[in-house]
């Protein structure tokens, strides 16, 4: 009789399920666990996109707790979901356009749940540069339009890896996005002094000569002396509500010593450093034109930072097609197909479909060049891009909805599958002779 001792493996952690019609923003920042949202109808029986659902956010509570890759996964159920290929989607323009969903994304996520003649599931998670919420909220609002089961495990914002700034920076403005949602996302990223340009206005209304406070946002504004405070870093977490207050105070502290409002560096580079969540010029939303987004913003400032001061500004940005993103994502899909497959690697193929060249294609085009494994760009057209231009960056294909890209990728994947398979008979024939 042997005297060693079997250890258990490492059990998964219960997940927590709520309805996309009740669930609030607090509920899933207060979850000590992870969580998906559930569409009301699928609550007392789970739908087909449970699984991927709620494997993507056991895998990304892993990753945030940084857990020593050498250690031992739990063991890994049975699944039907592939491990071979997954599915990252850009959001708007691809699957949402203007508040609403493109009636295509609803049936291309049936496809990737199951409902195909390959008799397969596929993986599958969302990089988009929208901001001003929190991947929680983003949760509940794509649960709801998608009519599906959604964890925030599966979202990666522009915003995302600035939480990894948290504890190098103490006292931050943050910029952007409707009422006090990005001081939300900032605190909720571990940021301990959050500043907004409504706490500035209201402790000086002459910083802003042609914008007054609403009596909604001075009651929320909070009040402090800014003479005494230094600010440390400035973070553009969602498209600008107000360019002109918002750029007035940026430029104040860019020019300030040492972040402290109402004073002036002779020198112009004592200001604090200036993050943007995204470098998106244009964007796809319910008008028939694009509109301009942050990255005009970013280019605006930079162009009035030298108007003034004669130096040239250096600002930095996350999101697509940086680099970051996609090494993020590279690192949830590792952790996915470890804990439910047993591989630590990530998975061969991954096709990133989206509607911007500038950022989507480029950025996929461009990891690729330097992963591991392939990634495979798609552009759509129901977003930015237009038939009869020529895009700065060509992706592998155009299709014209998300449904075409599910399709065109499955198809290929069984293609591949049958090519190996016919190669491994003929190996085998061989050796049989």
């Amino acid at each position: 009789m042997s005297g060693s001792i079997q250890l258990a493996p490492p059990k998964r952690p219960h997940m927590r399920r709520l309805s996309s019609r009740d669930a609030q923003r607090e509920d899933l920042a207060s979850a000590m666990g992870p969580t998906v949202v559930v569409p009301p109808k699928h609550l007392m029986a789970p739908s087909d996109a449970h699984e991927v659902a709620s494997a993507m956010e056991t895998a990304r509570h892993e990753l945030a707790e940084q857990r020593d890759a050498a250690s031992t996964p739990p063991s890994p159920a049975d699944t039907s979901v592939t491990d071979r290929y997954a599915y990252a989607f850009d959001i708007d323009g691809v699957l949402i356009r203007g508040g609403k969903v493109i009636p295509e994304a609803i049936e291309a996520m049936r496809m990737l749940n199951g409902e195909n003649p390959y008799g397969v599931k596929v993986p599958y998670i969302f990089v988009t540069n929208g901001g001003g919420k929190t991947e929680q909220e983003r949760c509940i609002q794509l649960s709801q339009q998608l009519e599906m089961e959604v964890s925030p495990g599966q979202f990666i914002c522009g915003h995302t890896p600035m939480r990894e700034m948290a504890q190098k920076y103490k006292t931050v403005l943050v910029v952007g996005g409707e009422g006090e949602k990005c001081r939300h996302v900032a605190e909720g990223y571990g940021f301990k002094d959050v500043v907004t340009p409504g706490d500035i206005i209201k402790d000086n209304q002459d910083t802003t000569p042609f914008r007054k406070l609403t009596e909604e946002e001075m009651k929320h504004s909070r009040a402090r002396n800014f003479g005494e405070c230094e600010i440390d870093a400035i973070f553009v977490f969602a498209d600008s509500r107000d360019w002109a207050s918002d750029q007035q105070i940026i430029l104040d502290l860019l020019m300030s010593k040492n972040g402290r409002l109402g004073t002036r560096s002779e020198t112009f580079d004592e200001g604090p450093p200036v993050f943007f969540s995204h470098n998106d010029v244009v964007w796809s939303t319910s008008h028939d034109l694009t509109r301009i987004g942050m990255g005009a913003l970013r280019v605006s400032l930079e162009a009035m930072f030298l108007a003034v001061t004669g130096k040239p500004l250096t600002t930095t940005a996350f999101g697509k097609p940086q680099i970051g993103t996609f090494e993020f994502a590279t690192r949830l899909l590792q952790q996915w197909r470890k804990d439910t497959h047993g591989i630590n690697q990530p998975p061969d193929t991954v096709y990133f479909v989206g509607d911007t060249p500038e950022s989507d294609i480029r950025g996929t085009n461009e990891f690729n060049a330097k992963a591991e494994n392939t990634w495979y760009s798609i552009l759509v057209r129901t977003g930015v891009f237009r038939e009869g231009t020529k895009p700065k960056y060509e992706p592998k294909v155009t299709v014209d909805t998300v449904l075409d890209s599910v399709k065109h990728g499955m198809e290929r994947e069984y293609k591949k599958q049958l090519k190996e398979a016919s190669a491994q008979s003929e190996n085998t024939q061989t050796i049989a002779e």
